[in-house]
């Protein structure tokens, strides 16, 4: 219950019950010690009694775009339900990020947010402001149920964010290969490139995490250990760059061709040189010396 004073005066006589709703009751008190009340009603001493709301926790407050929110926030079902069939929010009004609450119910995995969202009409291709759709932050965040019903529903492989990433990007910089799994079962291009620096997935993973396991499976479905970027760099290259040893290792056991010079002529040697990568460069360096052909000797 709140007390809302509006007015003051002196001490108050026994109250006249006013206006009488289903959420509130207004109790007047007259300002003057009369027997009979003098004036307008807004010149009484007055009090509102207002019963809260137990959905929305608030006195009387109109439903709003940060009520949608904040039941996506708190993963509230019952609430956002109550709030989208009140048909006075429109469900893909961002929040001061510019998401969506599909962007944030699938970013987070609130896989019967995601459908309630779904079923009230929810754009499922609409993008933030760097550009990435439900879809991408759901494979992001490994979410794989979300992102099955996502492309039941429309969502798209082909959807670029501002720097031309695709939603395979961003699950291999996620890591969750459950997901990368099924969505080249479910026909993403294994080899797509970025707009920027034309990087494959695979070079992606060279770059951020060196996660052994996404870069063998995006190999296994055919991804190029030997793809060039804009710059001429393989994976192997950015590999050695970013010190991953292991999947330095794991790259040259596939097939990575460590003799590839890039756009200037520098091969995975010189970069380990020049970056003093030490642990990198004893592995190519053995790795060399294993491959050079034996001197045979004349007798």
């Amino acid at each position: 219950m709140e007390l809302q004073k509006i007015t003051s005066s002196s001490k108050p006589h026994p109250p006249v019950v006013g206006k009488v709703t289903h959420h509130s009751i207004e109790l007047y008190w007259d300002l003057e010690k009369k027997a009979k009340r003098q004036g307008p009603q807004e010149q009484w001493f007055r009090f509102s009694i207002e019963e809260e709301d137990p959905k929305l926790h608030t006195y009387g407050e109109p439903i709003s775009s940060e009520h949608l929110h904040r039941a996506v926030n708190v993963n509230d079902e019952d609430l956002l339900v109550h709030i989208l069939q009140g048909g006075n929010v429109k469900v893909d009004v961002p929040n001061k990020f510019g998401f969506t609450a599909l962007m944030v119910a699938a970013q987070r995995g609130y896989t019967r947010l995601v459908k309630i969202l779904v079923s009230h009409g929810t754009d499922v291709n609409l993008q933030n402001g760097s550009g990435k759709d439900s879809l991408m932050l759901a494979c992001y965040a490994g979410h794989l149920d979300v992102v099955k019903y996502l492309r039941r529903h429309g969502a798209s492989w082909d959807t670029r964010d501002l720097g031309g990433c695709t939603a395979l990007h961003w699950a291999a910089d996620g890591g969750h290969c459950n997901v990368i799994e099924w969505m080249i079962g479910d026909g993403c291009e294994v080899d797509v490139v970025d707009a920027g620096s034309r990087w494959t997935p695979l070079m992606r993973v060279s770059a951020v995490s060196g996660n052994q396991e996404v870069a063998s499976l995006l190999i296994d479905a055919g991804a190029d250990v030997n793809v060039k970027d804009k710059d001429g760099k393989t994976p192997l290259m950015v590999a050695v760059l970013n010190n991953h040893e292991e999947l330095v290792q794991l790259l040259l056991d596939r097939g990575a061709d460590a003799s590839v010079k890039n756009e200037f002529g520098k091969g995975v040697l010189e970069m380990a040189r020049v970056f003093d990568r030490q642990n990198v460069l004893s592995l190519l360096e053995e790795r060399k010396r294993k491959q050079m052909p034996k001197k045979s000797s004349i007798r």
